[in-house]
């Protein structure tokens, strides 16, 4: 049994304590949260020990830990978790800063401690698919990927001046993605951002809907297309043309029954949102972290792929307010 302590029992703890719960070789043994009544409602649904996060660390009985708390505390939770030797499964993004990811990587490689970064549509069962069918050749080689994430509508403005912005809040799931299933890095990126959902996203200093091109040594390309709005739902699709074929992942929808009349065919809508349509994905990073531990063997994402996704994410800003293209290191 993994002794797994939750750090965050907000919104994201409750799905990962959720998924603990019903999963036999692991269990939240505690958890820890600045605000008490998130900590005492998420130890009721799991039966886990509520303690603060330095006793946590410091418990020879948890072997690892869940980081799901605001971003501006990963760093030093990573630092005290890495002494501490404890395994870590670490939310997006590892850091708002290239710098001080560099310098969380390097207290976690000293330790010699496992770190998964949490880019969990990596996990979801369609994209997973399509992955393996680019692996198996199923339509030869790669030439342009196109993915399309659209939010149903813009986060609290208050979320938004905190976040980093689109591009490393919303869009770095997508440059993940498209590391994924590119099979390799970027080298080239341009970007466009523009603000015309919200005009307090703008006043904030960010953007609300924004595309991205990438390029790769080898010429593959991908476009990524956001939006912090779609009248018709949460957006999530895939797209990936190759030598022998095109592979398309397609939105899930509530239900799959289509009503055809004399106005038309109407099929469901898509489903509400990230955790909903993500439900499967976030079960199946935390069964895969489970079983690395229990194995001995790496997680996947990496610390590294968490720095990567996070580099094109500031590169992508940087490209969409200055108008020039920007090379990948």
């Amino acid at each position: 049994m993994i002794n797994i302590g939750i750090l965050g029992c907000g919104r994201i703890g409750q799905v990962h304590g959720a998924t603990l719960r019903g999963m036999t070789n692991a269990r939240a043994a505690a958890v820890a949260d600045a605000m008490p009544d998130a900590a005492a409602a998420l130890a009721a649904s799991t039966g886990a020990k509520i303690m603060d996060a330095e006793a946590m660390l410091n418990d020879p009985g948890i072997d690892a830990v869940i980081i799901g708390t605001p971003t501006t505390t990963h760093y030093d939770l990573i630092h005290a978790a890495a002494a501490a030797g404890k395994a870590i499964f670490c939310e997006k993004p590892i850091d708002l800063s290239v710098d001080r990811i560099h310098d969380c990587l390097a207290v976690v490689a000293k330790a010699g401690v496992p770190f998964m970064t949490a880019f969990n549509r990596r996990f979801d069962p369609n994209f997973a698919h399509l992955q393996r069918q680019i692996v198996d050749q199923v339509i030869g080689n790669v030439e342009l990927v196109t993915i399309l994430s659209r939010d149903p509508a813009p986060p609290p403005i208050g979320y938004v001046k905190t976040s980093g912005g689109i591009f490393r809040d919303m869009m770095i799931h997508d440059l993940d993605m498209a590391r994924f299933l590119l099979g390799e890095d970027p080298v080239e990126l341009t970007a466009a951002a523009s603000c015309l959902v919200d005009p307090e996203i703008g006043q904030a200093g960010d953007f609300d809907t924004a595309v991205v091109t990438l390029k790769t040594a080898s010429g593959k390309l991908c476009q990524i297309s956001n939006s912090r709005r779609a009248t018709y739902g949460y957006d999530q699709r895939i797209e990936v043309h190759g030598s022998a074929g095109m592979l398309r992942a397609d939105n899930m929808l509530e239900h799959t029954v289509e009503v055809a009349n004399a106005d038309g065919m109407r099929k469901a809508a898509t489903q509400p949102f990230f955790l909903e349509r993500y439900a499967a994905a976030y079960r199946a990073e935390m069964e895969h972290f489970v079983a690395a531990l229990e194995a001995g063997t790496p997680v996947t994402p990496t610390g590294e792929d968490g720095l990567k996704a996070q580099m094109l994410a500031d590169a992508a800003d940087a490209a969409a307010r200055d108008g020039l293209s920007k090379t990948m290191p």
